[in-house]
């Protein structure tokens, strides 16, 4: 005879009871709780967003002074390697260099000599920078027009220059690269931690 043991017997499960409430809170969030949340989510919005800008103009400000850095770099390398002066400067249409550093950079071999870009005597043109974002300002030294590298590595002149760049709006935020008559350069940096980049002999970087 076959025999079961008790402990194998199917036992009918207790049926699970819900209140009426617990089917109502299991449906979804209620509009007072949605306002709450929105609420919650604009402020954090608004107390993010002002970080979220600076942070952009930094980015760009650093890329901008990476930028510069790299193409001065080519120009010095490229006089020094192919022994004729090279030029670092905005063009204008006649090949002449023009102060408007927030336009394109060009660097190119001037081996002529005359101080421009001839492109029909074949003068070769080494690189090029985009122009800077509408309404930041880039400026080099006030006046001047151009950086020459002379064979040397030297730059041609009888002082240093400043490239400056200063986004619109955010004037903590300018830098600028230093370039020493040796042909050698360094960026701007927050020596005293005060968020404000200033120059190896304490000048914060502006603009005007």
């Amino acid at each position: 005879m076959l025999h079961t043991s008790p402990y194998c017997q199917r036992k009918t499960p207790t049926p699970l009871r819900v209140t009426p409430r617990q089917i109502k809170s299991s449906i979804g969030m209620t509009l007072f709780e949605l306002m709450v949340s929105i609420s919650i989510t604009s402020i954090l919005t608004t107390l993010a967003l002002p970080n979220f800008n600076v942070f952009v103009v930094q980015l760009r400000v650093d890329n901008e002074i990476s930028r510069l850095a790299r193409l001065l770099l080519t120009a010095r390398n490229h006089s020094i390697s192919s022994g004729d002066n090279v030029i670092i400067c905005p063009l204008s249409n006649n090949g002449a260099c023009s102060a408007n550093w927030h336009e394109e950079l060009s660097v190119f071999v001037d081996s002529n000599g005359n101080q421009q870009f001839d492109s029909a005597n074949s003068e070769l043109l080494v690189a090029t920078k985009s122009p800077i974002k509408p309404g930041d300002i880039l400026t080099y030294a006030k006046t001047r027009t151009k950086i020459t590298y002379q064979a040397t590595g030297h730059l041609f002149g009888l002082s240093n220059g400043t490239l400056r760049y200063c986004p619109k709006g955010y004037q903590d935020k300018s830098r600028a690269i230093v370039v020493a008559r040796s042909g050698r350069f360094y960026a701007s940096t927050d020596s005293n931690n005060d968020g404000k980049d200033e120059t190896r002999s304490k000048q914060e970087i502006t603009c005007n």
